[in-house]
């Protein structure tokens, strides 16, 4: 089974293309659909978040607006963040890949958005990195409604840059010019990786 480790900068077009890849019948593991399982009430990771960031918690659920103020606010939030979540993720994801095998699946991708900082790259055959001009990249994020100005500006400057992710990749997608063009991209892509 070939593994594609799937990552870009927030707001690149991430979740677009996974959806497309889903459509052409390739399991996808999400990283952060498992971060946000693992912060909902009563899971995993609450425990240990409280015990460093009570605030970040509330009715037995972690505020995710909260953590992300702490997160790109107080030094060494992040790492700490990190420490507790990462070991956690990974779990989830030896678990998709078992399942992925045991199936039969010719591929799977691995929907990571800091692939390459967690040394991700590495566990994967073929690492695709989606891409977008900065002025698409913010408007998708304001568009979501999550962040302010401020926000978005500290959480994409915390990020790898994109052209160090592009220089990287194995391969690249843009995704600021259509849906069509994505998509053709990517099944162009699969039928290479499937030969």
């Amino acid at each position: 089974m070939k593994i594609i480790g799937l990552t870009g900068g927030i707001g690149m077009g991430k979740s677009t293309a996974a959806n497309i890849l889903r459509r052409a019948g390739i399991p996808v593991f999400d990283a952060d659909a498992a971060v946000h399982g693992l912060q909902a009430c009563g899971a995993r990771a609450v425990r240990k978040i409280a015990a460093l960031f009570p605030d970040a918690v509330v009715k037995g659920a972690v505020d995710r607006g909260i953590l992300r103020g702490i997160a790109l606010s107080e030094p060494g939030a992040l790492q700490k963040l990190e420490a507790i979540l990462h070991p956690m993720v990974r779990k989830e994801e030896n678990r998709f890949l078992a399942r992925c095998r045991r199936a039969g699946k010719r591929l799977a991708v691995l929907d990571i958005p800091l692939l390459f900082e967690t040394g991700g790259d590495k566990r994967v055959d073929h690492v695709l990195v989606v891409t977008a001009p900065r002025d698409v990249q913010i408007h998708r994020l304001r568009l979501r409604g999550r962040m302010t100005q401020p926000e978005i500006a500290a959480f994409i400057a915390k990020q790898m840059p994109d052209r160090d992710k592009r220089r990287r990749a194995d391969s690249v997608v843009k995704t600021g010019l259509s849906r069509h063009y994505t998509q053709r991209r990517l099944r162009a892509l699969l039928r290479k990786l499937l030969v």
